[in-house]
């Protein structure tokens, strides 16, 4: 019995196109080029001033193209060592309060998550609460407090106050995201005979690093450019981080703007570093959840 097989006609129209997965328009790109030139242009202003010398922005204005490109700027800033100084302030400040951030909040909301304690929802945002308070209103008490605990005036002072005042935030995001963990997990883990510590740190703490990485990354931002807390709790130029070294540097440079912008942009990379370094665990983190 002879088989019958049909070959597909060559002049049949050819079906749609689809696109794969990871395949864009064309118009997307389109479309994001004068944002992208948008989000550009500050950037390249503030390199071009920092890149002029001060003879020619006083001659031709800031808005004029460089006649010349010189490093003058930068070593003006970077001159008396108060900003390299600033720089390791704050390195400093933002390493120890990230670290502790995350360390408490992840324990906390591991406990809030998977433990019944009671009043655990009303914990928890009341410890969200704390982050709805404007932080102008708390500036006399907090000073306060630090003067009264004889810690005023210390880089310590600003770490705690750092850590108090995102432990909150950092604590709901991840209760969240602990609370949608598989059950599964937890019961597997249990019968093979680990306990609630081990659990926690062979399982939990590895199934979070994405959310613990975006975390990192938005804390590392806000504590570094932090300037409100700074001010409250430091008085020492000595113990200023770069923001209020920034401000410093503004108010003995105020015509210098070479100088001015050559210290915001050196104080703009480590931030820039970190946030590329943990690029794609910081998007990873944000779209948690959001195919479940």
């Amino acid at each position: 019995m002879a088989v019958v097989t049909s070959t597909p006609d060559a002049t049949q129209a050819p079906g749609p196109v689809r696109r794969t997965p990871g395949s864009r328009s064309p118009w997307f790109h389109v479309v994001m080029i004068p944002f992208t030139i948008l989000w550009l242009a500050p950037i390249v202003f503030v390199l071009l001033i920092a890149l002029r010398t001060f003879d020619d922005i006083a001659a031709r204005g800031l808005g004029a193209l460089p006649g010349s490109l010189s490093l003058d700027g930068f070593a003006g800033a970077l001159a008396d060592g108060k900003v390299g100084r600033a720089l390791a302030n704050s390195a400093i400040v933002t390493v120890f309060a990230v670290a502790a951030s995350l360390a408490l909040a992840s324990a906390a909301a591991y406990a809030l998550s998977r433990f019944r304690i009671p009043f655990r929802r009303t914990l928890l945002l009341i410890m969200l609460a704390g982050n709805l308070l404007p932080p102008q209103i708390l500036l006399i008490p907090v000073s306060r407090i630090a003067q009264d605990l004889g810690i005023y005036d210390t880089l310590f002072a600003l770490v705690v106050v750092q850590v108090g005042f995102g432990l909150g935030f950092y604590t709901f995001v991840l209760h969240g995201f602990m609370r949608a963990l598989p059950t599964e997990v937890f019961e597997a883990a249990l019968l093979d005979g680990a306990g609630s510590g081990r659990t926690f740190w062979s399982i939990v703490l590895p199934l979070c690093r994405p959310a613990l990485a975006a975390l990192a990354a938005l804390a590392t931002t806000w504590i570094f450019n932090d300037l409100i807390w700074a001010m409250t709790v430091l008085r020492t130029e000595a113990q200023f981080p770069i923001t209020a070294a920034l401000l410093n540097l503004q108010g003995g440079f105020s015509n210098s703007w070479n100088v001015i912008a050559a210290g915001s942009l050196v104080a703009a990379v480590p931030t820039a570093i970190v946030f590329f370094v943990f690029q794609k665990q910081f998007v990873s983190g944000l779209l948690v959840g959001s195919n479940k």
